[in-house]
This record gives structure tokens, sequence and C-alpha cells, in this order.
């Protein structure tokens, strides 16, 4: 018995024409190139005429590129660990006409020493000496902005290898816009966008430095020279200080302790295979020195950690020559202050390793 709907009735209906103008495909890709690479210069020409020059990016595969030199016959090198001060104030280029060899610079922004520190204290390769910048909200807190660069190393495959050659070969020696401060939804993030009502909204710290292709860094031109960047920078940092978490604020006394428990056992293995450690507190100052020295006081953290770890350390503020610099967003020093302050700071970091005996 058939059906009441025929056959035809069930067959899908034919696919829709889709004509193709006719064109020249030469010319459409023309001008697609010549969109593209207008485009892309108006975006490079605008971020260089605010002042953005080229630089290095500060990426994982660059930390990874003087994370091996330590594996790879350089494992007797003095190494530099902290947070962005100390990037920012050892300049390599001064170390290297001081010793006649240049440190390896492994420090990273917004993130404590603590696990390259151990790092170091677990690679059978490093025989050298560790200089440990600390800066206190970050060393004590065990905080982590970096993290990616810390996962990445023992995972990184040869296309990111790969990757990194090109990209530090045809890309960041030539195009100022290409930073992360200067993405297109990055911009478009720090936009003033309406809020609701009672949501904090945390900005992101803007750039700051300029890096060199082993990780040599130096205050940006822009933080030093433009008031009202400077300005920014300075605001910024005032979020951190400005309703802290009260109960992250409550929890802090533990994590401080955590944090000493790992410091006393990376430096104890260390010694053990005769590594020299020093712990240098770099300079702060304004608001940011008012906040950091009063919360993290150094009789709770900076003394105990010195006695528990038994290395030796530099305080700034024990030393006349390591005070008065100019920190143009009260964090970093300019790029001159920074030149002086290496050449203040390295004899007295040979004494104290000279005080551990190790010879020079």
């Amino acid at each position: 018995m058939h059906s009441s709907t025929s056959n035809s009735d069930l067959m899908a209906p034919p696919p829709p024409e889709r004509p193709v103008p006719v064109q020249s495909w030469m010319i459409t890709g023309v001008v697609t190139v010549v969109v593209f690479v207008a485009t892309l210069g108006a975006w490079e020409w605008y971020w260089r005429d605010w002042g953005a020059q080229p630089t290095y990016r500060n990426s994982e595969g660059l930390w990874a590129l003087q994370r091996k030199r330590i594996n790879q016959g350089e494992g007797d090198a003095t190494v530099l660990v902290g947070s962005s001060r100390t990037l920012s104030n050892i300049n390599l280029d001064v170390w290297e006409k001081l010793e006649g060899r240049r440190p390896i610079q492994l420090a990273l922004e917004g993130t404590s020493p603590m696990t390259p520190l151990e790092g170091l204290a677990n690679d059978p390769d490093f025989k050298g000496k560790v200089v440990v910048g600390v800066t206190p909200m970050l060393f004590f807190s065990g905080f982590q902005y970096r993290d990616d660069v810390l996962n990445y190393y023992p995972k990184e495959t040869p296309a990111q290898r790969w990757g990194q050659w090109l990209s530090m070969t045809l890309l960041e020696p030539y195009f100022a816009f290409y930073d992360d401060d200067f993405a297109l939804f990055t911009v478009l993030k720090r936009q003033k966008w309406p809020q609701r009502p009672g949501v904090k909204v945390d900005s992101d710290v803007r750039r700051l430095f300029t890096v060199s292709k082993d990780r040599n860094m130096r205050l940006w031109e822009k933080v030093e020279n433009d008031v009202a960047y400077q300005t920014r920078a300075k605001e910024i940092w005032r979020e951190f200080w400005t309703n802290p978490d009260p109960e992250m604020m409550a929890a802090m006394p533990k994590i401080v302790a955590t944090q000493m428990e790992r410091a006393e056992k990376a430096v104890k293995k260390l010694q053990a295979k005769g590594v020299k450690v020093v712990f240098v507190l770099h300079p702060v100052d304004g608001e940011f020195a008012q906040f950091e020295l009063h919360a993290m006081a150094r009789e709770r953290t900076w003394d105990p950690m010195l006695q528990r770890t038994g290395a030796p350390g530099i305080h700034f503020q024990d030393y006349p020559q390591l005070q008065g610099y100019w920190l143009p967003e009260w964090s970093h020093m300019a790029r001159a202050e920074a030149d002086r302050y290496t050449t203040a700071l390295y004899p007295l970091i040979q004494e104290k390793f000279q005080s551990t005996g190790e010879k020079k």
C-alpha cells in the first residue's frame, strides 16, 4: 500500500547555488596584502609615535634559553634569581666589566624566586654561586605571576624552541608593537568600561622594561621621562595595598613560615654541594616602601630567614652606598641609577661570598 506522501516529496531539496563573481584572484590577493601591510604599518607607527621601540620579549622561551646554559657547560656560573627588581637593578654589562664574566639572569617579574632556587638545588650540574633577590611581598608570600615560565621549561618541545628562534630572529628586533602590553585585546581590556557597583577591577601592570637577548633588563625610557605614564605605574602599585583581602592577611603568618621552610631546605641543599648563596633586599621608595617594609617587617621576615638558612644577606637599609637612588615608580631604578647601584652592590656581594669561604 502506497503512502499518501509521494517518494518525490521525501527527497532533499537541491543545494543552493552560490555563483562566484567573475574577478581576478591576483588583484584580490594584491589588495588583501596591501590592506594587511597598511594596517600593520599603521599599528606599528602608532606605537612608535607613542614611545615604544623594538625589544625582545621576556617570554617563557627566553628564560628557558638562559636556564639551559647551566646544563650546557656553565654550571659554575653566578646565577641571579629573584623578581623584577633583580632584573632591572642589576645590570649585566656592568657586572661583566667588574668580574670579567657575565652572570645568568633567571629572575622573573612578579614571581617568588623560590621555585627556581629549588631547581638549582636539585640540579647536579649546578655548582656555581647564587644571588637571591628578595622583594618581601613576593618572596615571603610565594606568589608566582610567571608560573607559566616555571611550567614551560621542563616540557619545552622542539617546535617551541624553533618558534622562539623565529620570533627572536624575524620579529622581536624589528617590530615595536610586538609586545603583550600592546596587543589589541589587551588594549581593549584596559579601557574604562562600565563596571557593576561594588566590583573591584584590578589593573594589569603596564610595560616597564626593555629586554636584551640574555635578559639584561633596563627600565623603559617612558617610565623615566613620561610623567603621566610614571604616575599611572604608581597608581597600579597602589592597588596592591588598597583594600587587601582580609583572609589573605590572616593567613600570611602561616604562608611566611612555609616560604622560610622552603628557603631553608633549598639553601641547605645548595650549601651541601658547595654552592654559596647571598640574599639581597633591593631598595624601594615612596608609598611602596611605606607599605612593604611595614607589612613585611624585617624582624618578622628578613632577619629570621637569614638565621634559618645560615646564608649572608645584604639589606639596602644597612648600607649607605645602596641608598639614595632614583626609583621613578617607587620600585625599580632608572637606567643610569642601576649602573651605579650594580657598581656599589657587586663588591658587597663578593665580600659576602668570601666570608663564607668562597674564593673570588
